[in-house]
């Protein structure tokens, strides 16, 4: 999507940036995981097959996709090129050492189907995720207009039901057992879930000539 090609998304733990062709690699190892390919209902590609999915992704103006990265890791590794408290230098290096995952939003005609993976595994039950996904919902509440966000899990994928059920507030609407897939909805305007985002450490920066 072309809306947040230079957007970066700044919490207390996480940094949301768009996936980029520099991330490609990382996250093409990542996916070479069976158990994170069954939990994301993912197929297995080829790196050219990534690459050219990340450039389709980019273009596609239904489909919003962030890299995490490890805030406190990637300040370690670009600690040279902070200019201020506030101002920031991205580097393409220090956002592959820094990455922990990636999280997707599908714009849909009345609502977005979001997605959220922490691949690294020294990085999960950190909070990581649940503020990613706080960072892309207010993102998406405030840039895109949308409300109501919807959320199709794996059923054996314990973790990230546990996340948009108990961390999230989403409530599960539908069960397909031939798929094996938990259907979850969370409507943030009936249940008033913009009051519990974490606004005040809600930071959006420009990265400029990032590429």
């Amino acid at each position: 999507m072309k809306v947040n090609e230079n957007v970066a998304l700044v919490g207390n733990k996480v940094v949301l940036v768009p996936y980029k062709k520099h991330h490609v690699v990382k996250y093409h190892e990542w996916m070479k995981s069976p158990s994170l390919q069954q939990l994301t209902a993912s197929e297995p590609l080829t790196l050219d097959e990534e690459y050219e999915m990340q450039e389709s992704w980019a273009k596609d103006e239904s489909k919003l996709t962030f890299i995490i990265l490890c805030l406190s890791k990637w300040r370690e590794l670009c600690k040279s090129r902070i200019q201020n408290s506030t101002q920031e230098t991205f580097n393409n290096q220090d956002d592959v050492g820094a990455m922990v995952g990636d999280i997707n939003v599908y714009m849909h005609e009345q609502d977005a189907e979001i997605s959220v993976m922490v691949a690294e595994t020294n990085c999960q039950k950190l909070g990581f995720g649940t503020e990613a996904c706080h960072l892309m919902m207010q993102y998406v509440i405030s840039v895109l207009k949308v409300e109501k966000f919807v959320a199709k899990i794996d059923a054996e994928n314990i973790p990230s039901l546990k996340l948009f059920q108990d961390k999230l507030g989403f409530k599960v609407t539908a069960e397909c057992n031939v798929f094996g897939e938990v259907t979850l909805q969370l409507d943030t305007k009936q249940q008033n879930y913009k009051e519990k985002l974490n606004l005040q450490n809600y930071d959006q920066f420009l990265l400029g000539t990032c590429t």
